[in-house]
Order: structure tokens, then C-alpha cells, then sequence
């Protein structure tokens, strides 16, 4: 697991940034360390299909990786919603809250949807009741993972950026954990509904109509964090 390609492709990016004072090192260090959690549940057997899940997981860290490159090369060129994101990043007066919430929203609330699409179209139609609900569970176990995460997130990441964050840890324990839980949680719900309404589409034209609407939904959450 510590030589997975897709977590020695983080280390070195967020070593990178962190050099340099790259504030896009916040997402992609929470990203890397519920990839890692994310690896290790696979091994240890906490999913239905625990080979599917694994090629989400890559097929979905593409998605992150593509739209960086595209937006090194000409930020324009680059998801809108990742344009979002990745402006806010060198803003000295944002909040590491923001800038991570911004990451998230545009990974979660954007790629995933079509990270799940590229996963499950091929074997949509063919897949029982049985098999289409394993595959939704696999995808709200990660939930889980997430909870477990969210804590190390805060305490590893946040504090240091925010010292605030630490007072308000002590102040509410838990809670304030939950909340973000939650707040990913019901994204991750939306998200498969997208993807099986985009998988549910046959006309072209309102596949496009959708993928249009998850875009301009994501950047909508994403100007709350703005």
C-alpha cells in the first residue's frame, strides 16, 4: 500500500507544495491520507467487491490529477469547478477550511459522478438488483472511511493552518467532525444519484444537460466556501 503509484504521486506533489508554500498541499494532504485509509480498507476486506472499489479509487484519482495538469497548463482549459478551487488556494485571507471545503466539493460533487459513470457503464445493464445495490453499499461504506478520517483531517491539517480550529475542537469534540461528515455524506448521495440518472440517459443531448447541471449545482456549493 505505501508504494501505491497513486499515493507516491501525492507525497511528492504535497512535498512539493508545502517547499514552495502551495496552499493546494491542504486538500491534497486530506486526499492523500483518505487514499491511504481508503487502500487500507480494501486490503483488510471492508467492501463487497473490493476489486471495484479499487479501480474507483484510481480511476477517480485520474480525475484529480487531469484536471491539475490541465489547469498548470492553462487554468481556463480546467474544469470550471477546479478553477474554482484552485484559485482560492493562494488567497492569504481564506480560510484552510475553505480552501480544503473548495477541493472537496469540486472532487466529490464533480468528479466522482463521472468517475462512477466511467466505472458502471459498461456493466449497467447488465448487473441485477442484487448487484446494483452491492455496489451502492461499496459506495456508501467509503462514508465510513471518511468519518475515520475527518478527526486525523482536522488535527493534522486544519490546526496547524487554523489554530482556532484546535479551541473549537476542544470546545465542541466531536461535533464539529459530525457535521462535516454529514455535510460529505448527503454530497455522496447526490453524487449517485447523478451518476445512475446519467446512466439512465440514452439521449445525448440530456446526458450533456446533465453533466451541465452537476457542474453549475458543484459550483454553486463551491461560492459558499468563496
Amino acid at each position: 500500500m505505501p508504494d501505491d503509484p497513486v499515493i507516491l504521486k501525492m507525497q511528492s506533489l504535497i512535498t512539493h507544495w508545502e517547499e514552495v508554500s502551495d496552499q493546494r498541499a491542504i486538500f491534497l494532504t486530506c486526499y492523500c491520507m483518505m487514499t491511504r485509509n481508503m487502500l487500507l480498507a480494501i486490503d483488510g476486506h471492508e467492501f463487497i467487491n473490493p476489486s471495484w472499489v479499487d479501480k474507483l479509487l484510481h480511476r477517480f484519482a485520474d480525475y484529480y490529477f487531469n484536471a491539475l495538469n490541465a489547469y498548470e497548463q492553462d487554468p481556463v482549459s480546467a474544469p470550471a469547478v477546479w478553477q474554482q478551487a484552485h484559485n482560492m488556494a493562494p488567497d492569504p485571507h481564506a480560510l484552510a477550511l475553505n480552501k480544503l471545503l473548495l477541493g472537496v466539493n469540486a472532487h466529490i460533487n464533480y468528479d466522482l459522478v463521472f468517475a462512477l459513470v466511467d466505472l458502471l457503464r459498461p456493466e449497467w445493464a447488465s448487473l441485477t438488483d442484487n448487484q446494483r445495490a452491492e455496489r451502492y453499499a461499496d459506495h456508501c461504506h467509503v462514508n465510513d472511511i471518511i468519518g475515520r478520517t475527518i478527526d486525523s483531517v482536522q488535527d493534522q491539517v486544519l490546526e496547524p493552518a487554523m489554530p482556532l480550529m484546535e479551541m473549537i475542537d476542544n470546545l465542541f469534540g466531536p461535533f464539529d467532525e459530525m457535521l462535516i461528515s454529514r455535510l460529505i455524506g448527503s454530497w455522496r448521495e447526490t453524487v449517485w444519484q447523478n451518476a445512475t440518472h446519467l446512466l439512465e440517459t440514452q439521449d445525448p443531448i440530456e446526458q450533456d444537460h446533465l453533466t451541465h447541471e452537476v457542474e453549475e449545482a458543484t459550483l454553486r456549493v463551491g461560492e459558499r466556501f468563496i
